[in-house]
């Protein structure tokens, strides 16, 4: 929900809501999840499965999130597809909201799962239309109000809210204090060191059935608190907001980096990393959100359908050649297919690499999964 902004429990039901978008388009629909007013940038997700691991992907914190998959809800949710403490997202925007939940892990259903979170929905929308607006105008704020119907007045606050641009959202997300997640079956073969920018739960976890014990380290952990751990790697997790405001990051990236110790990033993590070997980030017009997007290896040929939660990217050259840097030659490793943007870059002198998308991927795809075993065979030769 927006700051200061207050919601009640519900779940709403046939109540009337409204969307404004900042270019004053609006759209009525009935309140979904709790009454109330929120505000957020408005993107769009293209999965047509995961909803609950969307809704709890720390990348999401600050949005509002529209569904392009018509009917959502049907298999309700539990607590143990969770990706983080709870929902993450501003606000949620669907359009045919399932009635019952039908699946033999549900606990709880949807909208009543919203409510108790007090996150502020909105259904009965035409999502095919707000989504291919948002695509050729770009993501942008927007509010939703089940409070007001009156378009006008809930457009002022949309234009008072912060934007996504210049935001510094990481250390709201992030873990306060460190814990440690142990390697699966008790053997440890390497120790890592996370920083937690916005980490998924299921990214330690897929390092612990690799033989990693995990510390996770609070988003403004410094290079020397990471190397402190005396880890065999360091991870360089997702999370939401402008790479550019997140200096601490880049600095304790650049401390890993000068001390050879292997360093792999993901999402948030590939942009921090990106900046420390000298490239600028810049926003996408709608970015990249869903379960279903193609990227290329273009080491390998090898296309990948992935799962991406990105409003930002690395500005880097995509023709094959290397760049020099502070910390040697460097190279762009993937893109996206679909608009060529700068999906993973791999360091050719020192121990690091990294990608756009989310390898843990919950609820999938998993055709990213290797890369954490990449990791791990660039651990065990100990950086070299």
């Amino acid at each position: 929900m927006g700051a200061g902004e207050q919601a009640r429990p519900g779940p709403a039901v046939g109540q009337p809501a409204v969307l404004v978008l900042e270019d004053g388009r609006a759209f009525a629909g009935e309140a979904y999840g709790a009454v109330g007013e929120t505000f957020g940038e408005a993107v769009f997700s293209t999965g047509m499965t995961g909803y609950q691991e969307t809704l709890s992907d720390p990348s999401y914190y600050g949005q509002v999130v529209v569904m392009t998959a018509p009917h959502i809800g049907n298999t309700g949710v539990n607590d143990r597809d969770y990706e983080s403490s709870g929902i993450q997202v501003a606000g949620y925007v669907v359009r045919d909201p399932s009635r019952l939940s039908s699946n033999w892990r549900a606990e709880r259903g949807l909208a009543a799962e919203l409510a108790r979170a007090g996150v502020v929905g909105i259904s009965g929308v035409d999502t095919r239309a707000l989504t291919r607006h948002l695509r050729e105008r770009g993501a942008m704020r927007c509010g939703i109000s089940s409070l007001s119907a009156d378009p006008a007045a809930l457009l002022g606050k949309v234009l008072a809210s912060p934007e996504m641009v210049g935001a510094d959202l990481a250390p709201e997300v992030s873990t306060r204090e460190p814990y440690v997640v142990a390697a699966a079956g008790g053997e440890r073969r390497f120790r890592v060191a996370a920083l937690d920018l916005g980490i998924k739960r299921n990214t330690p976890l897929s390092m612990a059935a690799r033989g990693c014990e995990v510390h996770v380290l609070p988003a403004r952990a410094t290079a020397d608190d990471l190397l402190a751990v005396e880890p065999d790697g360091v991870f360089f997790s997702n999370g939401p907001g402008d790479p550019a405001t997140a200096d601490y990051a880049v600095e304790a990236a650049s401390g890993v980096l000068r001390a050879g110790v292997p360093l792999f990033g993901i999402c948030f993590g590939n942009q921090v990393l990106g900046r420390a070997l000298g490239f600028g980030t810049y926003k996408l017009t709608y970015g990249h959100r869903g379960i279903n997007q193609p990227v290329k290896d273009l080491s390998t040929g090898q296309i990948a359908v992935t799962c991406h939660n990105h409003g930002f990217a690395v500005a880097a050259p995509t023709d094959g050649t290397h760049v020099d840097t502070p910390f040697g030659r460097v190279a762009v490793s993937h893109v996206a297919l679909n608009d060529d943007v700068v999906e993973g870059v791999a360091c050719l002198d020192v121990p690091a690499f990294s990608v756009q998308y989310h390898p843990e991927a919950a609820a999938g795809p998993h055709d990213a999964q290797g890369l954490f075993d990449r990791f791990c065979e660039l651990m065990a030769k100990g950086g070299k």
